[in-house]
């Protein structure tokens, strides 16, 4: 029997996917296989192969996307646990499959596995809701822990640097692939050892760092009340950092809507085609039409409620992009 974890290279799968290997739920280290990527490549499940008496555990990516990959599984005998936040569609009703869904506002995949496993490795729970940019929610579970100030933010340090390491075009533009990160993590029951011990997660720290100064000095290309749109330069450095600056510029812009736009070297996974953008957008929680929403009016767009993107966005379509976006969330 193989076990097969299908996750999201960010915090948030990477943590839940800790949480499930430290209990007596997962399986064996040499029955695994693990299917990741860059932190949009999510349409994960077409590459997944198994059969009769084989398992699948889905992490942080959305049913409605793996749709087809899903029941080609199911039906060639696959037990599936499914957990996830994001926009699913209709759940297939099916014997076999598990779906331990939440798409509320306060949700992550995550914080769903800790409930799942009655938080018996909740330190990792709260380093990826720290990743995905739940805060409160990881500091109040840090509180119920009774971790100190200085050990809440180191978890806090740790979810958000895994999760800037996700964010790149192509597994190329990280420091860290997920899949080896995976599996350097694996020896770490606490996250907060691996924050001191790992050299991967010292290289992620400085390599946020520097990052992070470039992209604090960018100006934005459309500027309203409510609505602010950058365009960040073709550089690693830029599509790294992409992810991060668009959670540090909705918390310093509290109720403006933030758009990222990247550009693409077509080199993705499902780029459709050379050039064009890559889009991230966070809304406040109580803007009128969410991020998701908003999103999903364009070819490849999806998320959930206060952050979402588009995997391509064709270069032609950018002004109409920046005009729908000023239009949709400026105040007033």
């Amino acid at each position: 029997m193989t076990h097969t974890y299908a996750f999201n290279g960010d915090a948030d799968g990477l943590c839940a996917l800790q949480q499930l290997r430290l209990t007596d739920d997962t399986a064996p280290p040499d029955s695994e296989v693990l299917v990741t990527g860059v932190k949009r490549d999510i349409a994960l499940l077409e590459r997944v192969r198994g059969g009769t008496g084989d398992r699948c555990t889905v992490l942080d990516v959305s049913l409605d996307v793996n749709r087809a990959g899903l029941l080609a599984l199911l039906e060639a005998g696959v037990s599936v646990r499914y957990f996830d936040h994001h926009f699913a569609g209709e759940v297939p009703g099916h014997a076999l499959l598990k779906a331990h869904l939440d798409l509320s506002p306060s949700a992550c995949t995550s914080l769903i596995v800790d409930r799942y496993l009655d938080g018996r490795a909740r330190r990792w729970a709260i380093a990826g809701a720290f990743g995905d940019s739940l805060v409160d929610q990881a500091r109040a579970l840090a509180q119920g822990a009774g971790l100190t100030p200085e050990a809440t933010l180191r978890l806090q340090q740790l979810g958000v640097a895994i999760n800037y390491n996700a964010y790149g075009e192509t597994i190329a533009d990280l420091h860290v692939p997920p899949a080896e990160l995976a599996q350097e993590m694996r020896a770490f029951s606490d996250p907060l050892e691996l924050a001191e011990r790992s050299a991967s997660c010292h290289r992620l720290f400085e390599g946020f760092r520097q990052d992070m100064e470039l992209a604090r000095q960018l100006e934005p290309l459309r500027r309203a009340p409510g609505a602010l749109v950058f365009v960040l330069p073709d550089a690693a450095w830029a599509r790294r950092a992409s992810g991060t600056l668009a959670n540090d510029l909705s918390k310093a812009h509290a109720g403006s809507a933030i758009a990222i736009v990247s550009p693409k070297s077509g080199k993705a996974v499902g780029a459709g085609g050379g050039g064009g953008f890559l889009v991230s957008v966070r809304v406040p929680a109580d803007a009128a039409v969410s991020a998701e929403a908003f999103c999903r009016r364009f070819p490849t767009g999806g998320g959930r409620r206060t952050a979402a993107g588009i995997n391509h966005l064709p270069a032609e379509r950018l002004a109409h992009f920046t005009d729908e976006f000023e239009t949709q969330f400026r105040a007033g």
